[in-house]
């Protein structure tokens, strides 16, 4: 297959021409995959946010109410889910979509994501000694939060980075 010289001359004057009328340019392929990861980190930190708040709320509430261990990290854990998929459904709201709509939508993008989280937040936790029995006067329990939420962060962000590039889900 032969070059015409003068398309090739065109091309090379012109880069942006060919990126608007094909869509993807090899060049812009990196330039997309570290969009995608600087929007997995910033997802990734918002269900953080969303999580590690729930969670906290549904340790604090446990502890206060006396209630054990396991009754305490599943309330911590469906605290998890409500607080991470409710902030994720305020900005649908404030777009313009209705409750259900935003509601089906970030059930559907964020889900998985927060239940990577949850679930290795919790398996962490369980697995620093003392720390799910320590009260949260004690700077234990906030140092086995700290590292149970951190590495619920790094289990979800490759979840979230995946969805992100394949389309699923979108950062608000």
């Amino acid at each position: 297959m032969s070059t015409n010289p003068s398309i090739a001359h065109e091309h090379s004057r012109h880069p942006q021409h060919e990126y608007h009328q094909h869509g993807h340019h090899r060049a812009d392929r990196p330039v997309a995959a570290v969009n995608n990861f600087r929007l997995a980190l910033s997802a990734t930190l918002h269900c953080l946010i969303g999580c590690g708040s729930g969670e906290i709320v549904g340790m604090l509430i446990g502890m206060q109410l006396g209630l054990g261990n396991t009754e305490t990290i599943i309330l911590a854990v469906i605290l998890g889910f409500v607080f991470g998929l409710g902030l994720g459904v305020l900005p649908l709201l404030r777009a313009g979509f209705s409750p259900l709509k935003a509601l089906r939508t970030v059930v559907v993008a964020e889900a998985v994501g927060i239940a990577v989280m949850e679930a290795v937040d919790v398996a962490v936790i369980l697995n620093i000694p003392g720390a799910i029995d320590a009260h949260f006067t004690d700077g234990y329990f906030w140092f086995g939060m700290a590292v149970a939420l951190a590495a619920g962060y790094v289990a979800a962000l490759p979840v979230n980075y995946l969805f992100i590039r394949a389309g699923i889900r979108h950062h608000h």
